[in-house]
């Protein structure tokens, strides 16, 4: 019986008349309302005609996760009266629950991608409607800019709706073609806001990590929103290791603590939203899983750590993870009405509230932060490449395509030319994984059986629990025998994969099965098959059903793994190394979904992978000591110049070598290194040097690029720089600088542009860093003096090396600054000389350091006439204490130069 007075008490039911007056007008419509108003339960139970007067239509609703696509639709089922896959039902990655007589299914955005790449008509179904699309998901822009396709092309009657809580409705609007905006008021209770700071700073999150004492401070917080506050408690954590840490701190709370995330088994998660069975307090610490579409019963009280998670991809090291960020201000709204669902109720942020205003508006759009490798597979399979032609709000960047692009090319998913989808790029995108994932289901089912791939890359796809630890095989052993949550949902995933492997899955050409689509309802020709298990049960079903987008942890940068479109020679190629065992499988099919991960030990616990990244093994690592492994898992922690591998496999060269492929290269290597020329043959696998010898005669071009390389490396101070070579380099700099053309320029970088004017033909004989070393670079620099215009003959005129004082002393300038070039004399040899000395053709005065006769600095002028009026006196009745036995006349410009005292002067 449909439970009429829960239905009249959601508050969309007012905003319903506009919406379907919408879409009966345009077809389309963007609907906003609070929290809690019942947008995704009342209004796909009224547009499908199964509450009112509306017209029977077939929807399909898509969520962004699959916790709240089976809450959304065992919801509806019970406002209906009915049981889930009679009048509603559902599908997510490996679960089934629907009936021939279905009018709603709840769907995750990954099948519902699925289906449109099987059915681009979506025949059968009548209405989409797009849940939560403020939470900007990859998967959830995708299925948009793809109906929009569809109504423009194929369908103008499928209806769309965009739903969500707090989005840029206009953003939307636009997006869906002038989409009518309906909004809907809510009747949330108030919510007190609670400003709860550390008392202490804390360290902001940094990749993963998260400051201990933040949790400490989120789990004291909750204790505190116990005391004083009733009702459950719903607490905001950004991940499972968080909500781990804060519930081991609250295990003697006075309430039950419960955890929900999109790891935590149906059973616990179904528990959290059946609300408490006997009246007692409950602690739900929860993921972003929470924020929406789902009502957890009982909670009056929200503790927001301010934190959630994000998908980031470190291009430089070819890792792709989560990272820790601060949560948006659209977030922390989400979050504090699920403290006002049923009553008035309040909300602990963990913040100042003087930092609210610079937390970001919005999360960040997925499609500007991940892994665009699937997202690119899915677009080339719609047959639209650099995804130019499709509506979304946010264009994918063009590095990130670009890698993605040729991660796809490496594995045979895409033409190279064109970047059009191949049949195998087709049968990649139909497995329902990350193409890197889907490549190694496919290529090592062959070599280790289907059902061993399956259950390797079902490990891949969701990373095993820390306590399984990091060697790929024992993790695979320890998820055969686990009795855990994790190894439940690895059963079933295995049992997918198997089945969308098949029997023909190392053929690549081999076409994907047909597909029916799975919305719409079945039909049944009595001549050609039997009746199916739906038909004959007449009722509920259960099998698996694939999202498109897959969890794997896939590296961003371009990956290098060989597209291998005959089945055959992979199977041979790599029969050595599927055949030894759970580690060999287990490194293989790891090596192939990561192929430019294949690492080479370099040192203790310290690998050098194929893609130039270096990782370090964990200490007691069961890696440890291999000579090659295969990285599924790493990140780098903060701080760290290097990652850490967290998941691998072993494998040996041939493995690594068949896996990264393209990245081989056999190849005479004359280069620069250790300070010196070295020739050699190289076999390399990437950055992983696989063999070495020297070459006995090297291709003299190669050395002499290798010898130029040296000098940009490490300047013309390879040459022999003489005190003469060096001062006449800086007497062609100064000339330069003051007099510029004909006068050569002689910095480094234009000495390099000009080697072959000046360093011929001594740079063509040199072989190794000594032969530079015996290079006269005085000699060498005269070539490029101005000798064509006569000029060279004027260099001692214009920058002399010494030049005469009036004692008769030829004394020497220093021209290592080129601006001021430094005469230094004794301050007796300058008596009588009225005017400071010129160089240059008489522009540029030299400056005077005028020195006592012990040697030490008296002054310094670049104006003698100027010194001897104003600053002699004094110079002249200090130094005339110190050195008596001198001449210190009154007037200097009229007094004799000297070098002697006074004594041999009588003489």
């Amino acid at each position: 019986m449909i439970r009429t007075d829960e239905l009249q008490r959601l508050p969309v039911r007012d905003a319903l008349p506009a919406l379907r007056g919408a879409l009966d007008d345009r077809g389309v419509a963007v609907l906003c309302a609070p929290p809690g108003t019942g947008k995704t339960t009342l209004v796909p139970l009224v547009l499908a005609g199964l509450v009112g007067d509306a017209p029977v239509r077939r929807v399909v609703v898509a969520e962004p996760r699959r916790i709240a696509a089976r809450a959304a639709a065992r919801r509806m089922a019970w406002l209906l009266g009915e049981k889930v896959g009679g009048s509603v039902g559902y599908t997510v990655r490996g679960e089934r629950v629907v009936g021939r007589h279905t009018r709603v299914e709840v769907v995750t955005t990954g099948v519902l991608l699925q289906r449109l790449q099987r059915d681009q008509e979506l025949a059968g179904v009548d209405l989409v409607v797009i849940d939560e699309c403020h939470e900007r998901h990859l998967d959830a822009d995708t299925v948009a800019a793809f109906l929009v396709d569809v109504r423009a092309a194929l369908r103008p009657e499928l209806r769309l709706v965009a739903a969500s809580a707090t989005t840029d409705a206009q953003g939307w609007a636009r997006l869906l073609g002038d989409a009518p905006v309906v909004e809907a008021e809510g009747v949330s209770h108030p919510v007190d806001v609670v400003w709860a700071p550390p008392a202490r700073p804390v360290r902001p999150p940094h990749g993963m990590r998260v400051d201990p004492a933040l949790l400490t401070h989120v789990a004291a917080t909750v204790r505190r929103a116990l005391a004083e506050r009733d009702g459950d408690v719903l607490c905001f954590l950004p991940g499972v290791g968080e909500i781990a840490r804060v519930a081991g701190q609250l295990g003697d709370a006075p309430a039950e603590v419960l955890q929900v995330h999109g790891r935590a088994p149906a059973a616990v998660q179904d528990a959290v939203l059946a609300g408490s069975a006997g009246g007692a307090r409950r602690v739900v610490l929860a993921t972003s899983v929470a924020e929406s579409s789902l009502t957890v019963p009982g909670v009056r009280v929200v503790v927001d750590s301010g934190l959630a998670r994000e998908p980031r991809v470190d291009h430089a090291r070819g890792l792709s993870a989560l990272a820790t960020v601060r949560a948006s201000q659209a977030a922390g709204r989400q979050r504090a009405g699920r403290a006002g669902r049923e009553a008035p109720g309040a909300v602990y942020r963990c913040w100042a509230e003087a930092e609210d205003g610079r937390l970001p508006r919005f999360p960040s759009p997925e499609i500007k932060v991940a892994d665009l490798t699937a997202f690119a597979l899915q677009a080339a399979c719609w047959g639209d490449p650099d995804a130019s032609g499709l509506a979304l709000l946010d264009a994918p960047p063009g590095g990130a395509m670009a890698a993605a692009r040729g991660v796809l090319t490496a594995i045979g998913a895409v033409d190279a030319g064109t970047g059009r989808v191949t049949e195998r790029g087709t049968r990649l995108a139909r497995v329902g994984l990350h193409p890197r994932l889907a490549r190694a289901l496919l290529d090592a089912a062959p070599v280790v059986g289907t059902r061993r791939a399956a259950e390797v890359v079902a490990l891949l796809s969701e990373e095993p629990p820390r306590e399984y630890g990091d060697d790929l095989a024992a993790a695979w052993r320890g998820a055969r025998r686990g009795g855990d949550g994790y190894a439940a949902r690895w059963r079933t995933e295995t049992r997918r994969l198997t089945a969308a492997a098949g029997p023909s899955s190392g053929d690549a050409s081999a076409p994907a099965p047909p597909a029916r689509d799975l919305s719409r309802p079945p039909t049944h020709n009595p001549a050609s098959s039997p009746p199916s298990t739906e038909q004959r049960a007449g009722g509920r079903e259960k099998r698996g059903a694939g999202d498109a987008g897959g969890s794997g942890r896939p590296a961003a940068r371009e990956a290098q793994g060989g597209s291998s479109s005959d089945a055959g020679r992979r199977a041979g190629g790599w029969e050595k190394g599927g055949a030894g065992g759970d580690e060999r499988a287990a490194g293989l099919v790891a090596a192939l979904a990561f192929p430019e991960r294949v690492a080479r030990r370099v040192g203790d616990g310290t690998y050098l992978m194929v893609g130039g990244t270096r990782g370090e093994l964990r200490a007691g690592s069961a890696l440890s000591g291999a000579e090659w492994i295969s990285v599924a898992v790493a990140d780098r922690p903060v701080g760290a110049g290097h990652a850490r591998v967290l998941l691998g496999g072993h494998v040996d060269e041939d493995v690594a070598r068949e896996a990264a492929a393209p990245l081989y290269s056999d190849a005479d290597e004359v280069a620069w290194a250790g300070g010196d020329l070295v020739t050699r043959h190289v076999e390399r696998l990437g950055a992983v040097e696989l063999a070495v010898r020297p070459m006995k005669s090297p291709d003299p071009r190669l050395v002499r690029e290798g010898i130029l390389a040296g000098l940009r490396e490490e300047g013309t101070g390879l040459l022999n720089w003489s005190r003469g070579a060096r001062e006449l380099r800086q007497r062609l700099d100064f000339l330069h600088r003051h007099l510029g053309a004909p006068w050569p320029d002689v910095s480094e970088n234009a000495l390099h542009a000009r080697v072959d004017e000046w360093l011929e033909p001594e740079l063509s004989k040199a072989r190794r860093r000594s032969d530079l070393g015996r290079i006269d670079a005085g000699q060498a620099l005269g070539r490029l003096l101005p000798w064509a215009t006569g000029e060279a003959t004027r260099l001692d005129a214009l920058a002399p090396e010494r030049v005469k004082v009036p004692s008769g002393s030829r004394i020497r300038i220093d021209y290592a600054d080129p601006e001021q070039p430094v005469l230094a004399v004794k301050l007796q040899e300058m008596f009588g000389l009225a005017e400071t000395p010129r160089i240059a053709d008489g522009s540029v005065p030299v400056v005077v350091h005028l020195l006592s006769p012990a040697g030490r600095p008296a002054a310094v002028t670049a104006d003698l006439a100027s010194f001897w009026r104003d600053g002699y006196r004094a110079v002249r009745a200090e130094l005339r204490g110190r050195y008596p036995k001198h001449p210190w006349p009154e007037d200097p410009v009229g007094a004799e130069a000297t070098r002697f005292t006074k004594a041999r002067l009588r003489r």
